[in-house]
């Protein structure tokens, strides 16, 4: 009899042991986060209620991974300020990442905004993995390298593709590749884009036999996404960043999935593979980050540390940052889908602000609406430091004066970019749809008149509106500001218009 009894418990114990061939991973994905801290008022997102999340999940399942999707050092107005005597330049950011302890991530755009010794410092200071299809290190030679991460002395090339190994209680085991690509769209001299597509397929070529699937972790438009999945119909699944709200898109037998900017949301990604059968089920859900998550204690103490610096340093450029300027009874709208596809009340106080930098003294004013990136609302009391975090690359507002038809070009093209950074805000210009024609003071566009308009000066660099640049031959003359003027920095000017209006 004991020994039937000893026989079937070992018969029970081989059976929990043995393989199924079927194995679950977790992936906590976020994109595009800019700030570490809650937005508005505390209510949303905040890098302390992801790691609540993210520790939830790996009681869960130990194989849960947490990836970056891009778009996460700049820009924010912690990250243009100074500590030690150097820009901060995505320092917080790393030091909270570290703290989380992120498993993988991908370059995005504005990474690529820091000068190339801050982006290596942040590489250095890093404890992740990073990926890098597409993009290299372009030398003072123009020869091509890849980014890297120095440790100890050693510098450790930051791969094109990435394969993660994973291993269950019952022995289970698979191996995921990850290829990551991110947009030309933030030219720099130590960059080079590659060839995007091209790059990406031999990617996958390379790292396809050597792992049981492939997953996307992009920093691309939503076309180039699908672009991709539609060339590499074998990809289950591309976690994206570059656009700022919440999607799920199926394409062919791929699903492209995008979470809201500064975790307002994120995704989570349950996948169960069968290696028997090679079948890959995903789930996919999208989880808000609101008040019903509470803060990580640890990471939220990270997170203070640096608002209080911020507080600190803040009041050296605004000797009292917590002054309400302005008390906004109507909400003003700065998020990001709003502000780069509408004219909104929030565009229409910075733009009208610029104008009130050079005393009302132009024909019109106008922003792109990527520089405004607090992708909040603003209402009730309003301080300065609403303000920077509106507007945290600050920069001169230009007077510039152009002939009507580069302005009725400039106009144009701000319309055909609707949905992105190169939507126009404005003041004193408007579209007349049942004419099909740009007014400015509510009269049609003279091609021949010369007009005077308020531009910010990152729109005469040329890289949201390539033709608009001072060689411009549709462009008379332009006017930057001195140090003492308020249009040395939009910032001022709008704070100081704010304190205007609040008074009548």
């Amino acid at each position: 009899m004991k020994k039937i009894v000893f026989v079937l418990i070992l018969f029970l114990v081989l059976s929990c042991n043995k393989k199924d061939d079927t194995i679950k991973i977790t992936i906590l994905q976020v994109n595009d986060i800019y700030e570490i801290a809650a937005l508005e008022g505390g209510k949303v997102g905040g890098m302390a209620r992801v790691e609540t999340l993210h520790k939830q999940l790996l009681k869960e399942n130990p194989n849960t991974i947490m990836v970056m999707a891009g778009d996460f050092l700049n820009p924010s107005l912690l990250g243009t300020l100074k500590s030690n005597g150097e820009r901060i330049r995505g320092k917080q950011m790393i030091e909270v990442m570290n703290a989380m302890h992120f498993d993988l991530v991908a370059f995005g755009n504005h990474e690529f905004d820091l000068k190339y010794k801050d982006l290596q410092k942040r590489l250095n200071e890093s404890n992740f993995q990073w990926n890098a299809t597409n993009v290299s290190h372009k030398l003072a030679d123009n020869k091509l390298a890849q980014f890297y991460v120095e440790k100890d002395s050693t510098q450790i090339n930051i791969p094109r593709t990435v394969t993660m190994d994973f291993k269950d209680a019952d022995g289970t085991q698979i191996k995921i590749g990850f290829v990551s690509p991110c947009i030309n769209s933030n030219p720099k001299d130590y960059v080079d884009y590659g060839d995007l597509y091209e790059d990406t397929k031999n990617a996958y070529k390379r790292i396809k036999s050597k792992t049981d699937f492939v997953i996307g972790l992009t920093h691309l438009k939503q076309n180039q996404d699908e672009m991709i999945a539609k060339m590499l119909p074998e990809i289950p699944l591309i976690m994206g960043g570059h656009e700022h709200t919440n999607r799920l898109i199926p394409v062919k037998n791929c699903k492209i999935a995008k979470a809201d900017a500064n975790a307002k949301t994120v995704y989570v990604h349950r996948l169960e593979y069968d290696k028997r059968t090679k079948k890959l089920s995903i789930k996919s859900e999208l989880v808000p980050m609101n008040e019903s998550v509470k803060e990580d204690a640890e990471v939220a103490k990270i997170v203070r540390k640096w608002t209080v610096l911020l507080d600190e340093k803040i009041k050296e450029i605004l000797p009292n940052p917590d002054e309400i300027i302005y008390v906004a009874k109507t909400p003003l709208d700065g998020r990001d889908t709003p502000i780069r596809s509408i004219q909104t009340n929030l565009g229409k106080i910075i733009t009208k602000g610029m104008a009130y930098g050079f005393d009302n003294k132009v024909d019109c004013a106008l922003v792109n609406g990527g520089s405004i990136r607090i992708d909040d609302v603003l209402e009730g009391n309003i301080t300065g430091v609403d303000i920077f975090r509106v507007l945290p690359y600050g920069g001169d507002v230009l007077k510039v004066q152009l002939k009507g038809a580069l302005l009725e070009k400039v106009l144009k093209y701000g319309k055909l970019s609707a949905g992105t950074g190169a939507y126009l805000q404005r003041y004193n210009a408007k579209y007349d749809a049942k004419t099909k024609q740009w007014l400015v003071a509510d009269k049609k566009i003279n091609k021949n008149k010369t007009y005077t308009v308020a531009f910010s000066d990152y729109l005469l660099k040329g890289l949201d509106i390539p033709f608009l640049k001072p060689t411009n031959k549709g462009i008379v003359s332009l006017y930057k500001p001195k140090e003492e003027e308020l249009n040395s920095d939009i910032r001022k000017s709008v704070i100081t218009y704010l304190k205007t209006i609040a008074k009548k």
